[in-house]
C-alpha cells in the first residue's frame, strides 16, 4: 500500500538540554503523522466521532530507536498500512532524517466506539476508503 509522508521540524521543546529528542516525542511525531494521514484520506477525526461514534486507539506499539534526532532536525514521518481488519489497522511507521532511518514502529490501531469504549467494526464506506 502507499506510504504517506509527513514532515516535522524538531523544536527546542522536543529535546533535552543537549539537544537530543526525548524518546516519548517520537510517539508524538508518529501520532501527528497518523492524524495527517487520516486527514489526507478524507477523514476528520471529530467528524468520525460525531457521525459514527468512532475513535481510534493505539492497541499495541513496538518501537525501535536506532539513532537520535536533534534540535532543529527536519524529519519525515511515514505511515504505511500493513493490514486492515474489521476493527483494526496494522501499520508500519518510520522517522527519517533525509534518507537515514532513525526510529521505526509497528502500530496496531483499534476502532473503538466513543460511547461504549468497546471495539467497533469499521463502517463499509470508511473501509472502502481505507482500502
Amino acid at each position: 500500500m502507499d506510504k504517506f509522508i509527513w514532515p516535522i521540524r524538531v523544536y527546542y521543546e522536543d529535546s533535552d538540554a543537549g539537544g537530543v529528542v526525548y524518546h516519548s516525542n517520537y510517539l508524538n511525531f508518529m501520532e501527528r503523522a497518523r492524524t495527517e494521514w487520516l486527514r489526507n484520506k478524507g477523514f476528520n477525526q471529530t467528524a468520525l466521532k460525531q457521525q459514527y461514534n468512532l475513535i481510534f486507539a493505539v492497541r499495541k506499539i513496538s518501537v525501535d530507536y536506532l539513532k537520535p534526532a536533534f534540535f532543529d532536525d527536519l524529519l519525515t514521518i511515514t505511515v504505511q498500512i500493513i493490514k486492515i481488519g474489521k476493527a483494526s489497522i496494522i501499520m508500519a511507521q518510520q522517522v527519517q532524517r533525509e534518507a537515514e532511518i532513525i526510529c521505526t514502529a509497528d502500530v496496531k490501531l483499534a476502532s473503538i466506539n466513543a460511547v461504549t469504549l468497546r471495539p467497533q467494526t469499521f463502517p463499509s464506506d470508511i473501509l472502502n476508503l481505507l482500502n
